[in-house]
């Protein structure tokens, strides 16, 4: 009986955990979706920082980026916040956008949204700023 409890419990969490927006679902593809919203490294973020119109938004909160943010980072629009989307639309939608989070699951959401909205190129920081080996800026 405890087997039986323990196998129900377990596959509960695998079927919960499965409909979680997964980036890396699509095999060696970069893109999360059929859209423009694509999953970068460190190497290719530091690569597009580069480029012309590139650029960053980070979406953590004021206390998240209190405690550092990516050099270079132009854009701080928290995307738990309310007015997140009024921010979004104040953005230039032809410009190229690279945004990251703590991890990079906030900032897979943002990047979406983005592309659903009709930004033209957004790309997501893989794994966020915990992933990041430099210098941050505060």
């Amino acid at each position: 009986m405890k087997r039986i409890s323990l196998l129900i419990i377990v596959a509960t969490f695998l079927l919960s955990t499965g409909c979680v927006f997964d980036s890396t679902s699509q095999g060696s593809s970069k893109s999360i979706t059929a859209s423009e919203l694509i999953n970068v490294n460190q190497a290719e973020f530091e690569r597009l920082m580069k480029e012309k119109d590139v650029e960053i938004i980070d979406v953590r909160t004021q206390a998240e980026v209190s405690t550092g943010y990516i050099p270079g980072t132009k854009h701080f629009i928290n995307f738990n916040s309310e007015s997140f989307e009024k921010q979004l639309s104040q953005l230039d939608k032809s410009k190229t956008y690279i945004v990251y989070c703590r991890s990079g699951a906030r900032s897979a959401q943002a990047g979406y949204q983005m592309t659903q909205k009709g930004f033209v190129k957004v790309y997501n920081l893989e794994g966020g700023i915990l992933k990041w080996k430099g210098a941050l800026s505060k």
